[in-house]
């Protein structure tokens, strides 16, 4: 009878659980949508319970419909960032979760900027002072929250992201614990010390009692009960979504680099044992800390990847499902100097900008739905190519190859377009679910079911390569336009 590990997927638009075998291939999966709360412009939240619900749910179904065989290890991957805040008590949150994309921290980070304290920060936690990560939300919820400062003075409220949230249910509240890439995202953790950081929790005034417990990517999280997730196991291994998707593509030595397209892009360059400092407004990272060896990476962050195509179906009812955009995208020669900028919630790296809106440049009578739709696909490879360049001048060489997963990369036009533009073969693993991959790996690591990272390694398979083909020419052409659209939404 095989060994599974079942894997826990919880992302921004939707909450999955997938069963792995032990050669990481995907057995059964079950998923739910998770819809999206937008309080006003800017805002975005979910509501916690609804994720704890829905992750009970895709977890019994995924165990429904499994292979004889037998689960071994529980590994959790998450939207990273995302902050909650609940009661130790009774274990409810306090109020809605906010979402990573939310910028209501922004006037905040603006005063700590202007008051200097970016250096300072960037050189503790390899972080830009942005409203993107959790430190600032976290203020935002004790100062809004009616008595939530003087509760959390008192011991009574816990905090963290969504593994966290999900650790403290799955265990029946025994453990409150985070990973390191986890903590490293909520600019409160030195990553040189690694360690929450006394003076950023006094700069942001969160209670240290709030706080998880931090461990390493593989490593004893407790058990679940057969209540919280239909079947009791140890939960061996977790990981943010964007780290775990670097294990997932077993991008386990220096210089190697993977990209995800869900509903952001998120590029992850490994660097080792070192922190690099990105000098191009990059961020330095932890890539992961398995079996006591730790690994930093440089991150390039785009907020809206697959979050525009879902934009392009839900907002404008320009599509009816996503698979439709490969076909519009073939459909033209080109967009005829139409650019999207899906600045929706501001510009990531390499711009940091929170204030900058999307557009839609370059339209004349003869723009059509084709057209608009291919610009958006050609603007998650454009902000690739943006991030590419920042990270070849912070390491100081460009990438020979790139590993691209998540949910946009089954597209065969954007794949292509983006080795294209990137002048850069792209490499697409046959189990392009690689965050869930990379989860099932750091508990399968934990919980002794792999004996090496070289195992893992040697489990990783390439379904396809693109390798570029356009004229430099035209590259140039094309990039230059998106760069002159991108200039026009800043600020």
């Amino acid at each position: 009878m095989p060994d599974f590990i079942l894997s826990i997927d919880q992302g921004t638009t939707s909450s999955r659980a997938i069963l792995f075998d032990l050669k990481g291939e995907p057995q059964a999966t079950a998923q739910l949508e998770l819809p999206q709360i937008y309080p006003q412009p800017g805002w975005v939240e979910h509501d916690a319970e609804r994720i704890w619900r829905d992750v009970q749910q895709v977890c019994r179904d995924a165990l429904a419909k499994a292979p004889a065989g037998t689960p071994r290890a529980i590994g959790i991957t998450n939207q990273r960032e995302t902050t909650v805040v609940w009661d130790r008590k009774t274990g409810k949150p306090i109020h809605n979760a906010i979402v990573w994309q939310d910028r209501r921290g922004a006037p905040l980070c603006k005063q700590l900027i202007e008051a200097g304290w970016e250096p300072k920060i960037q050189a503790k936690t390899g972080l830009l002072i942005d409203s993107y990560f959790s430190a600032t939300k976290v203020r935002w919820l004790l100062e809004n929250v009616s008595g939530a400062q003087e509760a959390a003075d008192r011991g009574e409220l816990a905090m963290g992201t969504i593994d966290s949230f999900l650790l403290w249910r799955l265990t029946g509240g025994k453990v409150h614990a985070t990973d390191v890439t986890n903590a490293s995202r909520t600019m409160l953790f030195n990553i040189h010390a690694m360690g929450w950081d006394d003076e950023l929790l006094d700069l942001f005034k969160v209670p240290k009692s709030m706080l998880p417990r931090v461990l390493e990517c593989a490593d004893d999280f407790g058990r679940s009960s057969k209540d919280s997730a239909g079947v009791a196991l140890p939960i061996a291994g977790v990981a943010g979504d964007q780290q775990a998707a670097l294990i997932g593509q077993a991008c386990f030595q220096p210089g190697m680099i993977k990209s995800t397209y869900g509903t952001g892009c998120f590029a992850l360059l490994n660097t080792g044992g070192k922190v690099v400092t990105s000098n191009n407004r990059l961020l330095s990272t932890v890539g992961y800390k398995l079996k006591g060896e730790l690994a930093y990476a440089i991150e390039g962050s785009i907020f809206v990847a697959g979050a525009a195509v879902q934009w392009l179906r839900d907002g404008l009812k320009l599509i009816h499902q996503a698979g439709e955009t490969e076909d519009l995208a073939r459909s033209i020669a080109g967009t005829n100097g139409v650019y999207l900028v899906p600045a929706f919630t501001g510009l990531g790296a390499p711009y940091w900008d929170p204030s900058a809106r999307g557009a839609i440049i370059g339209l004349s009578r003869n723009t059509g739905i084709a057209e608009i739709v291919r610009s958006a696909l050609e603007a998650v490879c454009y902000q690739t190519r943006d991030l590419m360049s920042a990270m070849a001048g912070d390491s100081g060489q460009a990438p020979s190859m790139l590993r691209v997963d998540g949910g946009m990369v089954r597209n065969d036009w954007v794949m292509q377009f983006l080795a294209d533009i990137l002048n850069v073969p792209v490499e697409r693993p046959v189990v392009t679910e690689t965050t869930a991959l990379g989860a099932a790996t750091c508990a399968g690591l934990g919980a002794g079911l792999f004996a090496s990272m070289g195992e893992v390694a040697g489990n990783w398979q390439r379904d396809r390569l693109f390798n570029p083909g356009m004229q430099d020419s035209v590259r140039d052409q094309l990039y230059a336009g998106w760069r002159a659209a991108v200039k026009r939404v800043q600020n």
